[in-house]
């Protein structure tokens, strides 16, 4: 949530689960659908019998991981590293939506220069995911007319969660894939409710003050 939050103001899926069935792209990064969240897994089974293309980032072979046109296999917790390396390349065979990230971005200049260093060779020896998987997941991603990411506990349960959910925030502000269908970024919690739960006010932040709080207050 602080990731969204501090990337789009908001931390809940940026799209609808009713739009992956027609999705043509689906990048699924530290996340087991089919398993952990099987109607939406079920939702992405029938975009892949619809035609769509799916690029899985994950250390296990897991079944969607099976069904995948590129399965990136990243040692675990190196997402960072190869998030990065897949926003150098976008940039530099410019696939990144220039458009977008001059009207409605801002801070691409620190992001290129903090990615100028993932260079393939460089997150191909962290990552452990060869160079060709790279290039090949940024061309489907970064050339993609709209494209969804889907993350869960994978990304988010780590000592740089954060970190790594405003990574994902970047790759896709630089391709311009939010504030249309079939696109954003789109976290799918990590148990039942949590998302309505969180929409209702159930946090730590935003709970309301009991009873005797309100009497002691007033």
């Amino acid at each position: 949530m602080a990731g969204l939050a501090t990337s789009f103001g908001s931390g809940a899926m940026t799209n609808s689960i009713n739009e992956i069935p027609q999705s043509k792209v689906l990048f699924v990064i530290g996340a087991n659908p089919t398993e952990a969240h099987p109607v939406i897994g079920a939702k992405m089974r029938q975009a892949l019998r619809n035609g769509a293309t799916l690029v899985v980032a994950d250390p296990r072979k897991t079944e969607l991981a099976g069904k995948a046109h590129v399965w990136l296999r990243l040692k675990p917790g190196t997402d960072i590293a190869l998030i990065n390396g897949l926003i150098r390349i976008i940039i530099k065979s410019g696939w990144h939506d220039k458009t977008f990230i001059e009207s409605c971005t801002s801070g691409y200049e620190q992001v290129a220069e903090t990615v100028e260093k993932y260079t393939p060779d460089y997150v191909e020896n962290i990552t452990g995911v060869p160079k060709h998987l790279l290039f090949e997941a940024a061309k489907i991603y970064g050339t993609a007319e709209a494209a969804q990411i889907f993350y869960t506990l994978g990304i988010t349960e780590h000592v740089c969660g954060t970190d790594n959910v405003m990574s994902l925030a970047n790759l896709t502000l630089l391709t311009g894939n939010i504030g249309k269908p079939n696109a954003g970024l789109n976290p799918m919690r990590g148990q039942n409710n949590v998302q309505g739960a969180c929409d209702m006010g159930a946090l730590p932040n935003v709970y309301p003050q009991s009873c005797t709080q309100r009497t002691q207050a007033s």
